[in-house]
C-alpha cells in the first residue's frame, strides 16, 4: 500500500501556518522551506509571489508527513477553502489528544469538542485559524 501524506495549500500563509504546526507538533522541517522565486521561469514573479513557499515537508510523530505550499495568483492559482478535507489524527493517549486540540483550535471554529463518543472513542473536530480542517481520534480500544 502507498503512504499517504496530506498536502495543504495557502494564498500566502503557509509558512506561518507550518511555523505553528511546528510547534504543536514538536517537529523541525525536512529540508529546507523552498521558495517559489527559487525556481526557474519564476523571476518576473512580484516580491510578494516570489516570497511564497513552493514546498514545505514536516515530519509528523508517528512516521506521517504534513506537506504544503503557497498558491501563485498571477499564475491564475485561487484557494478555495472548504469543509472536503480533514486531517485525522490519532494521538496515544486522552491527554494527548487534549493538547492537540487545544492548541490547534484556538482562533478557528470548534465543530464537535472533545467528549466520549457512542462508538467509544474520544473525538473532537474542528477548523484551525488558518482554514484547515482536523479530527483528533482517541481509540480506548487499541
Amino acid at each position: 500500500m502507498p503512504k499517504m501524506n496530506p498536502y495543504l495549500n495557502f494564498d500566502g500563509t503557509t509558512e506561518e501556518a507550518f511555523n505553528f504546526y511546528k510547534l504543536v507538533f514538536r517537529s523541525e522541517f525536512r529540508g529546507p522551506i523552498n521558495r517559489i522565486g527559487d525556481a526557474p521561469g519564476c523571476e518576473n514573479l512580484s516580491e510578494d509571489e516570489k516570497k511564497r513557499v513552493m514546498h514545505v515537508s514536516l515530519p509528523i510523530p508517528g512516521g506521517d508527513t504534513l506537506m504544503g505550499s503557497d498558491i501563485v495568483p498571477s499564475m491564475g492559482h485561487k484557494l478555495i477553502v472548504g469543509n472536503n478535507n480533514y486531517i485525522s489524527l490519532h494521538p496515544e493517549s486522552r491527554e494527548e489528544a487534549d493538547r492537540l486540540f487545544n492548541e490547534l483550535s484556538p482562533g478557528g471554529k470548534v465543530e464537535m469538542p472533545m467528549a466520549d463518543m457512542f462508538w467509544g472513542d474520544y473525538f473532537g473536530s474542528f477548523q484551525d485559524k488558518f482554514g484547515v480542517q482536523w479530527m483528533i481520534n482517541y481509540s480506548t480500544t487499541h
